[in-house]
């Protein structure tokens, strides 16, 4: 226990004690310390902390701290696990803990206050999903409609009573719905839920109540319950809790603060659908998705009991100015809204009637399959043009103008000087913008001059994304207002040529580029193309880039989902000039050293950590050919064993190499095949080696599928197998949970959204535990189970933290994966379904049903189903073929997000029987929807069981239950 002497001539008079006691298990060289706003409790500084003792009690270990007070004391604190060094091992997320001594405390009295580990999934209900969105306005209800409770009377100058505050929190409680303690004693109803100690609500979803209690009636079990107006009472769930009193104490208490932790009841449960902007279709929209089509789409979410609706990334991507900028996760900008999402009809209250007309005829020619992303944007931005010429001054004068430009600016100005220079150079390659290549605020300021010969180019792009903040605003609170989550999508990483490595170069490093390791998406691994983050500079201003890039969406987004969340743990870095994903190593890792190899009798490092190429694999690739690849590709350095040429040694040098040689003719119909076959033997290496450091070594995934590796002597087999295990799953663990825990609790405290992290692929073991340590929610896609030795994942054994989906945008949708794989249907159909019956070869509605009811059961925080999944609940809708409803392959890194949904966002709203269908998989899960009521009602007290029966409105049915 810390030493109290330092505060001893602090003391006044008038100071008091504190006991404070939290029961939890640690591990030895672990222990619990306080840390606080006060210097008592170090002032957040973790080496002052107070630090506790444990004791075991009734079969849990207690830790306890002590210290004093003066009278009046408050302060903000939480308790933190430590080493024996006091560096953090887990913290308590969320809001700091208040600490408030109880009114009549005095001179020489003891207060003991009893505690409870704050789990991160404990302040998920404060988020602004659930606080503004889906119980919006319930906690002022709260205030305005709870009957105010008048607190006993506190007299407590017998020396055989304690005055004991009970504090509870209850998130999900109805406006309306108040809260009581009921237990074994006459002042707690003796069970009675109605006749227990009625809590006042105090806001932050907090309520309180305080009572004397003699001291002979400790230990005192009780219970929370919740009683509507109609006077149902809800007892919460689980054991009773106990209040107990150390009469062996030297400093026995005089006052209780029980701070109990959550109401304890069945876990909310939500549903929603997902859709790519893009591939929304309405009657009004041109060419595209458009964010006022969102209204439309909160609507059908509403009457289907959706309470999210969930995108992908809405930021510019308009880097090519070509269909490639089609792929919404290479951002542009981190800040600025995409034009194509544009209404141009929305623009203004006074459009003229050619333009109109010119509309109405653009609509008509777009109104395409798919999305024709090249003369989408070409129709939208002229006119755009048109409209800004004709209202400029008067728009860009305006109050509401000034006052976005003015909150704006910091990203607006670069942004638009970027979009002037692309146009102007041709090329969003900043190194290739001369003067400009290097951003200064002072070039900054000439290029935006009002002085500017191409000011009003400038001014275009600021008109373009006011109106985009305007519409996407519009339909965000529009969502909000009709309980619905507007649900965005983090991109992990920028394009190399954006406004963001432009203006902070720093903090990306420009000679790498970002992806993934082979897993199921793509058995090559995979390429973006963004630079890797330099982590270490953006440290230096507790990342203000991603501070900024979080609270901008939350402007219009109240939960996101956080792209390859595993790349906060540790992103998957290449060199710029690999063009596939398979050649890379994890950034950060811990190498292999030289010497470590070298103790492992592993020496001849050229050999391994250079491409391995002999005669017979030429043949054996090549063919014929083989001779004339080898003559432009290779070099014979030695009798049969060849190398690269300089002019092709990389990946990117041998796509350009291929297409550029004088003899490209001679292999012109087989080139795809021998770019294969060149790019198999680059990649046939087993040790990749440090670019930085040439004494660190890498291991290449899946090594033991290279004949470089099957060549090998066995003990060098045999050495490396243990060195790979070892670099991917076992050495790395603690580097990438540090790492973790840097950087995802400053997204996770940028903003108010709830998070969700896209975690599919190579999982490290690291990365579940820090998820729910930080209350981050999962993801959880059946045909991609996270547990080794499944095919497919059992819904109904998803954790809480969880989203589960049938798919996502990165695969196939159910119809298409159901019918691509006959013998996969089969396995699907004996081991999750349980019959040996030969299955139907198409997805039919009676199958998307079983498999979507699966997920609306699962005991999953979240269940959110893409559109087209939904869609095939209905035989009308699955006429299109399931391959077409695909929005993206990930094999394919020029791949054209083009897909639009078949049918109109108003023929959808007219659809009652698929809206019924839907909701009564939402509702008869159990699962919440806009507009459920429940009223509890007759109940019965025995002891601290408590009968229940429960009328709840489903589709305008009432079904009456009974819970115990």
């Amino acid at each position: 226990m810390r030493n109290l002497g330092s505060l001893a001539n602090k003391r006044t008079s008038n100071s008091i004690t504190i006991l404070f006691k939290l029961p939890y298990y640690t591990q030895w060289g672990q222990s619990l310390v306080l840390s606080g706003s006060d210097p008592v409790f170090g002032s957040w500084n973790l080496k002052q902390a107070l630090s506790m003792d444990p004791v075991h009690k009734g079969g849990e270990l207690v830790w306890c701290a002590k210290t004093t007070v003066n009278v009046g004391f408050e302060c903000e604190y939480n308790y933190y696990l430590v080493d024996d060094s006091r560096n953090v091992l887990r913290w308590e997320p969320g809001k700091k803990r208040k600490l408030v001594l109880p009114q009549g405390v005095k001179e020489g009295d003891v207060v003991e206050v009893h505690d409870l580990w704050q789990d991160a999934s404990e302040g998920l209900f404060l988020r602004s999903a659930f606080k503004d969105v889906i119980f919006a306005g319930k906690d002022e209800l709260k205030k305005e409609t709870q009957s105010c409770h008048v607190s006993q009377n506190l007299d407590q100058d017998q020396q055989d009573t304690v005055v004991v505050h009970f504090v509870i929190s209850s998130p999900l409680l109805d406006a309306g719905t108040n809260v009581c303690v009921t237990g074994g004693i006459s002042k707690l109803g003796n069970w009675r839920c109605q006749d227990g100690l009625k809590l006042n609500y105090t806001g932050d979803s907090l309520w309180k109540a305080e009572c004397v209690i003699r001291k002979d009636e400790l230990p005192l079990k009780y219970k929370y319950c919740q009683i509507n107006q109609a006077g149902g009472c809800a007892l919460e769930e689980g054991p009773n809790r106990e209040l107990t009193i150390d009469l062996g104490s030297s400093s026995l208490p005089n006052f209780f603060i029980s701070s109990d932790g959550p109401f304890r009841e069945t876990p909310w449960r939500g549903a929603g659908v997902a859709i790519p902007m893009f591939s929304v279709r309405s009657d009004d929209d041109l060419g595209v998705g458009e964010f006022l089509d969102l209204k439309l789409l909160v609507d059908w979410a509403v009457k289907s009991g959706f309470h999210l609706v969930q995108l992908l990334p809405v930021n510019d991507t308009s880097v090519n100015r070509m269909w490639w900028d089609s792929y919404p996760y290479s951002s542009l900008s981190v800040f600025a809204l995409h034009p194509l999402y544009l209404r141009v009809q929305a623009l203004s209250n006074n459009i003229p009637e050619e333009i109109m007309k010119e509309i109405s005829r653009e609509t008509d020619a777009l109104n395409k399959k798919d999305v024709d992303y090249e003369a989408t944007m070409a129709v939208k931005l002229s006119i755009a043009k048109k409209m800004f010429n004709l209202e400029k001054e008067k728009v860009l004068s305006s109050s509401s103008f000034q006052k976005f430009f003015t909150e704006n600016q910091e990203w607006l100005k670069p942004y638009a000087a970027f979009c002037y220079l692309r146009d102007f150079f041709d090329t969003s390659d900043h190194s290739q913008w001369g003067v400009f290549a290097n951003f200064s605020n002072e070039k900054l300021e000439k290029l935006i001059s009002d002085d500017a010969i191409h000011h009003e180019i400038i001014c275009f792009h600021y008109y373009i994304q006011y109106h985009l903040y305007l519409q996407l605003s519009d339909a965000a609170v529009y969502a909000r207002k009709n309980k619905v989550v507007l649900k965005g999508d983090l991109p992990i990483g920028v394009d190399r040529n954006s406004v963001d490595t432009w203006v902070y170069p720093n903090l990306f490093r420009m000679n790498t580029s970002t992806g993934a390791p082979p897993d199921y998406f793509d058995k090559n691994g995979q390429n973006w193309g963004f630079p890797t983050y330099n982590w270490e500079e953006m440290s230096k201003d507790n990342y203000g880039w991603w501070r900024a890039r979080l609270t901008q969406m939350a402007k219009y987004f109240t939960a996101y989902r956080i792209d390859h969340i595993l790349g906060f743990f540790r992103i998957w870095e290449l060199p710029d000039h690999a063009a596939t994903g398979l050649v890379g190593k994890f950034r950060p890792s811990i190498a292999l050293s030289q010497e470590e190899l070298e103790r492992e009798g592993i020496w001849d490092f050229n050999r391994l950590s250079l491409p391995y190429i002999r005669n017979d694999m030429l043949q054996d690739k090549f063919g014929s050919l083989w001779t004339l690849i080898a003559a432009n590709f290779l070099n014979e350095y030695q009798p049969l064993c060849y190398e690269f040429r300089e002019d092709c040694n990389t990946e990117k040098k041998i796509i350009a190499k291929l297409k550029s040689s004088s003899e490209r003719s001679l292999w012109a119909e087989q080139e795809d095949k021998i770019k294969r076959g060149l790019f198999d033997l680059i990649q046939n290496i087993v040790l990749i080696r440090d670019p930085e450091d040439p004494c660190k070594f890498y291991p290449r995934f899946n090594l033991e599928d290279t004949s470089s590796f099957a060549d090998l002597d066995e003990h060098s087999k045999n050495a490396l197998r243990r060195l790979y295990y070892d670099y991917y799953f076992v050495r790395q663990e603690n580097l990438w949970r540090q790492n973790a825990l840097k950087t995802l609790p400053v997204l996770l405290n940028s903003s108010d959204m709830l998070a969700c992290g896209e975690d599919l692929g190579l999982i490290p073991s690291c990365v579940h535990p820090v998820m729910q340590e930080l209350g981050l929610i999962g993801l959880r896609i059946q045909r991609m189970p996270s547990e080794p030795g499944l095919e497919f994942d059992i819904p109904s054994k998803y954790p809480y933290m969880t989203v589960c989906a049938p798919s996502c945008h990165d695969c196939s949708t159910l119809r298409a994966w159901w019918e691509e794989d006959e013998e996969r249907r089969c396995r699907y159909f004996k081991t999750i379904i349980g019959s040996n019956d030969i299955p139907p070869q198409k997805c039919t509605p009676e199958v998307a049903y079983f498999i979507m009811q699966q997920h609306f059961e699962a005991p999953s925080m979240w269940a959110i189903f893409p559109l087209q999944d939904l869609l095939a609940l209905k035989e009308e809708y699955s006429t299109r073929p399931a391959a077409e409803e695909t929005i993206n392959d990930p094999t394919n890194p020029k791949h054209y997000w083009r897909f639009r949904v078949h049918v109109t966002m108003e023929s959808l709203l007219n659809d009652k029987e698929l809206q019924l269908i839907i909701k009564d998989l939402v509702s008869t899960s159990g699962r919440s929807f806009p507009g459920k009521e429940i009223e509890l009602k007759d109940v019965k007290t025995s002891g601290d069981k408590v009968v229940q029966s429960a009328q709840v409105q489903v589709n305008g049915n009432t079904i009456k239950c009974l819970k115990c």
